[in-house]
C-alpha cells in the first residue's frame, strides 16, 4: 500500500491537467464549504441557547466572506507563493497568475481550483474559533479579530507548514490540516476564552443546548463534508484519496463509539451531544494523519481522540471552570495535538509489516521530533499573535465583550435586531 504522505507534495515539473483530478478537487471543495455553511453553523447554532442562535449563524457566514476576500486579496499569497522561511510574498496577491499554471503543489489541477480549494479551509478556521466566545463577544469585536487572526496566524503558519516554509522543509508531516486548522483554532480558542472570561452565571447557571437536533444535523454535515477535507487534500483521484477517506470515516466511527461508552458509564446514559462531540473529536485527530496511516492505525486513533478529548473537556470545564463555551481547545486543539503526534508512529517504518497502520517509510524518533518542534511552534506563535490580537481587538472596538444587560437579552435581538423562533 503507498499512500501520500505529505499534505500537498511538490513536484519538481508540471503535468498536464487531469480532468478525473479535477473534478475530484471540484467536488472536494464544495464539500469542505458545506462544513462550514452549512454544516458548522447549524452544529454550534444548536450548541447556544435560543437567544443566541442566530448570532453564531450569521458570525459563520460573515466570516465566510470576509475570509474569502481577504484569501482572494492577499493571504493566498502569503501562504503558497515563494517568499522566504516565515512566510510567502505578494506575486499572487488578488489571484494574479494562478490560472496560468497549476501551482506545484497541484500539478494536475488548474492553479484557480488549488486557490479555491485552500480558500475552503481559511474559512472553516477561523469560523471554529467562535464556539470559545460564544454568546458574549460584540459582532464588530468578531469580524475585526477573525480579519486579523487569518493574516497574522493562519497565513505564516500555512506557508510554514504547506507552502514551503521552515516546518515543511523540515518534513512535518500534516496532510490536512492537524497543525494549521485544529491546532491553531483550538489554542486560540483557549486564550480567546481565558481573555474574554466566561458567561455571566458559568459555570453555576445550566446553559444546556436548545436544539440538539440542529447539532446532529450540522453533524452529520460535518462527517461528509469532510471527506473533501481530507481526501481532496490528495489533490488527486487516486488511491491516496480513497485511503484517507476510509481512514477518516472509521476514526469519526471510533471517535463517536469511544465517547459514548465513556459517557454512559460515567453518567448512566449516553447521549446525542456525547457522540457528535466523540465524532468531531475523531474527525479531528485523524485529519493530520488521514494520508499517512492505514485502517487498522485510524480505528485506534479515533479510539485514543474519543478518551482524550473527552477528559480534556472535563478538565477545562469542571476543573480548570473555563468557559470555552463549545469546547474548541478539548476538541479540536488536544485532538489536533494528539493526532500531529501519533502521526510520526503510526507512519513510521517500523510498523511496515503491519499493512492495516503504516503507509509511510519514516523513522520514528527522527519524526517524533520533527512533529513536536511543529506542535510547539504552532501553539506558541498562536497563543502569542493570538493575545496580541485581543488586545488590538478591544481597543479597535472600545471593549471586545457586550454589555451584562446585552448578554442577559441575548445577541440575537441586542446586536441583530431578530430573533430565530417566533413562537
Amino acid at each position: 500500500m503507498t499512500l501520500m504522505c505529505t499534505p500537498f507534495v511538490l513536484f519538481a515539473s508540471e503535468s498536464a491537467i487531469d480532468k478525473g483530478d479535477t473534478a475530484w478537487i471540484l467536488t472536494s471543495t464544495a464539500l469542505v464549504l458545506f462544513m462550514t455553511l452549512p454544516g458548522l453553523s447549524l452544529f454550534y447554532a444548536g450548541l447556544v441557547r435560543s437567544k443566541n442562535v442566530l448570532s453564531i449563524l450569521m458570525q459563520c457566514f460573515a466570516i465566510g466572506c470576509v475570509s474569502s476576500l481577504l484569501w482572494f486579496a492577499f493571504v493566498y499569497s502569503n501562504a503558497f507563493s515563494e517568499g522566504n522561511w516565515f512566510i510567502g510574498g505578494f506575486s499572487n496577491a488578488f489571484f494574479a497568475g494562478v490560472g496560468e499554471t497549476p501551482h506545484p503543489n497541484a500539478p494536475t489541477i488548474p492553479g484557480s481550483l488549488f486557490a479555491l480549494f485552500q480558500m475552503t479551509f481559511a474559512v472553516i478556521t477561523p469560523a471554529l474559533i467562535i464556539g470559545a466566545f460564544a454568546e458574549r463577544m460584540k459582532f464588530s469585536s468578531v469580524l475585526i479579530f477573525s480579519s486579523l487572526w487569518l493574516i497574522v496566524v493562519y497565513g505564516p503558519i500555512c506557508h510554514w507548514v504547506w507552502g514551503g516554509g521552515w516546518l515543511f522543509q523540515m518534513g512535518m508531516l500534516d496532510f490536512a490540516g492537524g497543525s494549521v486548522v485544529h491546532i491553531t483554532a483550538g489554542i486560540a480558542a483557549l486564550v480567546t476564552a481565558l481573555m474574554i472570561k466566561n458567561r455571566h452565571g458559568f459555570p453555576k447557571t445550566p446553559m444546556p443546548p436548545h436544539n440538539l437536533t440542529m447539532t446532529i444535523t450540522g453533524a452529520g454535515m460535518l462527517w461528509v463534508g469532510w471527506f473533501g477535507f481530507n481526501g481532496g487534500s490528495a489533490v488527486s483521484a487516486g488511491n491516496g484519496a480513497a485511503m484517507a477517506m476510509i481512514v477518516t470515516h472509521l476514526s469519526a466511527a471510533a471517535g463517536s463509539l469511544a465517547w459514548m461508552v465513556i459517557e454512559w458509564k460515567k453518567f448512566g446514559k449516553p447521549s446525542v451531544l456525547g457522540i457528535v462531540t466523540g465524532m468531531v473529536a475523531g474527525l479531528g485527530t485523524i485529519t493530520p494523519a488521514s494520508g499517512s496511516v492505514g485502517p487498522a492505525a485510524a480505528i485506534v486513533i479515533g479510539l485514543s481522540a474519543g478518551v482524550v478529548c473527552f477528559y480534556a473537556t472535563q478538565l477545562i470545564k469542571r476543573k480548570f471552570l473555563i468557559d470555552d463555551s463549545l469546547d474548541v481547545f478539548p476538541v479540536h486543539g488536544v485532538g489536533g495535538i494528539l493526532g500531529t503526534f501519533v502521526v510520526a508512529i503510526f507512519a513510521s517504518s517500523s510498523l511496515g509489516i503491519f499493512s492495516g497502520f503504516s503507509g509511510g517509510d519514516y523513522s520514528m524518533i527522527n519524526q517524533l521530533g520533527v512533529q513536536t518542534i511543529g506542535i510547539i511552534s504552532t501553539a506558541g506563535y498562536t497563543a502569542i499573535a493570538t493575545y496580541i490580537l485581543i488586545k488590538i481587538t478591544g481597543w479597535l472596538t472600545g471593549g471586545i465583550r457586550v454589555t451584562p444587560e446585552q448578554e442577559q437579552e441575548g445577541l440575537d435581538l441586542a446586536l441583530h435586531e431578530e430573533s430565530g423562533y417566533k413562537l
